[in-house]
């Protein structure tokens, strides 16, 4: 199993090469990078290269990256206007999509396999505009992804859009060459149904397709982004579930959410816990 590191977790501070290190020393061999402007200038060159230099130097790999949420043009986290695939509007969606290819533009210089997209915002209803609007931008973003390497993959989310029988169904529909699905064990167990078998329906609409894996947990309620074992998910039957996967090695990345108050643990002591959950989910799968 692959220890790869989302630092959505951190992504309210600037992704240093000190905190690389930090990455590195608790186990964890790759990362996903959050993209937001004040956490990791994608749009920069000079940072970007500085950045391919520092995973080098910290032994880490750079696995994926997840698509900015937002054009965050300020220092506040995830600030400014958000950014949609789904967005009607032509000028506003080719915006979206411009910003995006920025992003996508880092293989370049440090080559990635996977972006992790959403199909649009937390509470995106299904309509059938934004679903065209969706057809239009993937269309541009997997071919320019592919130049550069990159399989475009769409997470489950909690929304209309993002729930895993719609995602299923555009791509059966639309039949957009090589578009995957990141599953998100999280998000899964915040779906409609009995909480036992939330995730295993969840997965099984897209377990052809699914190209990799966001691990965290919560109590089926409010999505925590808990580590593995601290929530209510079954991780004995979620392993099991997601070793059904065709994709060989299946990349699994712990994203966790970042803690804010007087109490919030140290860096250092929040790497160690999530190791430590990591060691354990390791053991469980085998």
């Amino acid at each position: 199993m692959q220890r790869l590191f989302s630092t959505y977790i951190f992504v309210s501070r600037k992704l240093t090469r000190e905190l690389l290190g930090q990455i590195s020393n608790a186990g964890f061999a790759g990362l996903e990078i959050f993209c937001s402007r004040s956490h990791f200038d994608y749009t920069a060159k000079t940072e970007v290269q500085e950045m391919g230099r520092a995973l080098a130097d910290n032994r880490l790999m750079l696995a994926s990256l997840h698509a900015p949420t937002s054009r965050d043009l300020s220092a506040t986290r995830e600030g400014g206007q958000p950014l949609s695939i789904c967005e009607v509007e032509r000028v506003r969606r080719v915006e979206a999509m411009d910003e995006l290819k920025r992003a996508l533009d880092v293989a370049e210089e440090i080559p990635f396999s996977r972006m992790i997209f959403h199909m649009g915002g937390p509470r995106e209803t299904a309509d059938p505009r934004k679903r065209d609007a969706a057809f239009s931008s993937l269309e541009h973003l997997i071919l320019h992804a592919r130049h550069r390497g990159v399989t475009i993959c769409v997470e489950n989310t909690t929304s209309e859009m993002g729930a895993p029988k719609y995602l299923r169904s555009f791509v059966d529909e639309t039949r957009l060459a090589g578009l995957r699905f990141n599953f998100d064990t999280g998000h899964a167990h915040l779906a409609d149904g009995p909480e036992e078998s939330r995730i295993a329906d969840s997965f099984e609409p897209l377990r052809e397709l699914v190209a990799g894996v966001h691990v965290h947990d919560n109590h089926g309620e409010k999505d925590e982004h808990l580590l593995p074992y601290d929530g209510t998910i079954d991780w004995a039957a979620a392993v099991t579930l997601l070793k059904t996967a065709p994709e060989a090695n299946l990349p699994l990345t712990l994203e966790l959410k970042e803690k804010a108050g007087p109490d919030t643990p140290s860096t250092q002591s929040q790497l160690e816990a999530a190791r430590k959950s990591v060691d354990r989910l390791e053991e469980e799968w085998g």
